[in-house]
């Protein structure tokens, strides 16, 4: 068994996406490969084969190695639910809420875990492909570490170190890593990637010859802005605040929830040559033209149900279905437009209950039990096929016809009298053709009829295929320990 690790300068250098195409390419050579992380801090979660849910980037990394999804992938989920306390997921199992500062006092103990689920996975394996979380520069978080520094010591994995060059300073972040992190930990890292250049990569040879002078180590490649990386399920929320609207005439708009969760579920739809796909911020309205208007799942129903009308948006989304628009709530959006939810065990703060929205006649009462499932079958009103995932905690009662009928006899989600306003907790259900063609036909779009997983399945050939030509791949496989 062989492993690589790689870690970065800092948060959102591309080191998912690296592994990704890494994972995809020497699947292609024939190995058997699995993705790892061993902590990670993500509301973009996925079920897996085993019942239990992982990080969305180890999933999209699971899909590029063509391997089930397993808990074991990513060992320690840690989902925000404010800005002071998360939930935390052990193994793929949800183990209770903790405070900031309480996780860091137990996060040691939870290295077991980790090692643990990385040496089953390494079992199965001829290469681990692992992701670090964050940059091991963060010293100040070094004391128990078990996401950079702390893990790959421990697994006795060898490190390649990723910098941004599109964000600048990348040569200061690499040479200024070596110099923060003490000698034992330096001593891990093997060499560097430079990611996402822009332009004639012929300008950063003496820059590149720099970098390696300053830090001692060796360069393994320069990665440039690679285009099928953004057609990738994204994992972090921050990629949002940047993301440009696609340039079609039906506008679909989605607020952005301040704990908004699974925000993959509009890819497809953003892929869409006829949609434009709206990611509303906070502070902004909705936009008036909007065909459909869709609350997103989130991490926090009752803290985002406030945050929706703090924004000013429940009075936007009142003129929008006054004006004869189209509504869909999806998980917590779904339990938003409710009549009521109640959280009596104090499942994501305060015990309590509060008025929803009002537009559909159900209820939710939050529950301890989260619900982990696959789920396939068929919208009732046209039979299209539909494809995705539940993760939820919450019951939710009804009195309005379901939306949905899965393929194991239950139905769910509800549907106004009117016929223009339903929910669901099923996410994912766009990416399949038949269904996303349903909901645009509603809006009087047509669709590309694209299923939403060969794209991505595409494009994760595309950068496997271009970082072939960008790295040092014969380096990397010594690196790992590849004969």
């Amino acid at each position: 068994m062989a492993a690589l690790m790689l870690q970065g300068t800092g948060s959102d250098v591309g080191k998912s996406v690296l592994v990704a195409g890494l994972c995809r390419l020497f699947a292609n050579r024939g190995l058997t490969v699995m993705p790892f992380k061993p902590q990670n801090m993500s509301n973009n979660a996925a079920v897996t084969s085993d019942g239990g849910e992982i990080g969305r980037a180890q999933a999209v990394q699971a899909l590029a190695a063509r391997v089930p999804l397993h808990s074991d992938m990513n060992p320690v989920l840690i989902k925000p639910q404010s800005d002071r306390t998360s939930q935390i997921v052990i193994q793929g199992q949800m183990q209770g809420t903790r405070s900031a500062g309480g996780y860091q006092a137990e996060k040691a103990r939870w290295l077991e875990a980790v090692l643990d689920s990385y040496q089953r996975l390494a079992a199965q394996a001829d290469l681990v492909l692992i992701e670090g979380a964050g940059s091991p520069a963060e010293i100040n978080l070094r004391r128990g570490d078990i996401a950079n520094m702390g893990f790959a010591r421990a697994a006795d994995v060898p490190v390649v170190l990723v910098g941004d060059i599109d964000r600048g300073g990348v040569i200061a972040a690499i040479a200024g890593t070596r110099a923060v992190l003490d000698s034992d930990d330096a001593a891990m890292i093997h060499g560097f990637i430079i990611n996402r250049f822009r332009g004639d990569p012929a300008l950063f040879e003496d820059g590149y010859l720099m970098t390696e002078q300053l830090s001692g180590w060796r360069g393994l490649g320069v990665v440039p802005w690679i285009d099928a990386a953004q057609r990738l399920p994204a994992e972090d929320a921050v990629v949002l605040d940047r993301q440009a609207v696609s340039g079609g005439s039906i506008v679909i708009a989605v607020p952005m929830l301040s704990r908004i969760a699974n925000f993959d579920d509009f890819d497809a739809l953003a892929a869409e040559p006829e949609v434009r796909l709206v990611m509303v911020p906070p502070g902004e309205p909705l936009p008036a033209e909007a065909r459909l208007v869709i609350l997103p799942g989130t991490k926090a129903t009752i803290a985002d149900l406030a945050f929706l009308r703090a924004q000013g948006w429940d009075i936007d989304l009142a003129g929008h279905i006054r004006r004869g628009g189209q509504v869909l709530g999806i998980c917590g959006g779904y339990q938003m437009l409710g009549t009521q939810i109640a959280d009596p065990d104090g499942i994501e703060g305060p015990p309590g209950e509060v008025e929803g929205l009002g537009y559909l006649p159900v209820t939710t009462c939050l529950a301890p039990h989260k619900r982990l499932a696959e789920a396939t079958g068929v919208s009732l009103a046209e039979g299209a096929a539909f494809r995705g995932y539940e993760i939820h905690c919450g019951i939710t009662g009804r009195t309005a016809p379901p939306l949905l009928r899965l393929h194991d006899g239950r139905t769910d989600g509800a549907v106004s009298a009117c016929g223009r306003i339903a929910g669901c907790y099923v996410h994912g259900l766009f990416d399949h053709p038949a269904q996303r063609a349903v909901w645009l036909e509603r809006l009087g779009a047509g669709s590309d009829a694209v299923d939403h997983a060969v794209r991505v399945d595409e494009a994760l050939d595309e950068l496997a295929e271009a970082l072939e030509r960008h790295l040092d791949i014969a380096a990397l496989a010594r690196v790992a320990g590849l004969t």
